[in-house]
């Protein structure tokens, strides 16, 4: 084989490994980052849950039947008479 042959084939050896090299990190970045994914996912969908419990938990303590009874026992409050009603006309 001619010098020129060798150089040839060593050339093709060196794009051989390095593209060999290219494919396999391409393949661990694919991995890693669908990894990454699934994480981030999960966590999307805990966050989502947690939002719809604190939704239910905000209808709970924002009831009127609920707001209208602290507000009699803790704050001393009660519906005005007719009476003590006044109507201010602007």
């Amino acid at each position: 084989m001619s010098p020129r042959g060798m150089v040839f084939v060593i050339m093709l050896a060196v794009a051989v490994v390095a593209s060999a090299t290219g494919v396999v990190y391409a393949k661990y970045a694919s991995r890693k980052h669908f990894v990454e994914l699934e994480s981030l996912r999960s966590q999307r969908d805990a966050v989502d849950v947690e939002w719809g419990r604190l939704q239910l938990e905000q209808s709970t303590w924002a009831t009127h039947g609920r707001v209208e009874r602290i507000a009699r026992e803790k704050l001393n409050m009660r519906i005005p008479l007719v009476e003590e009603v006044k109507v201010i006309r602007p």
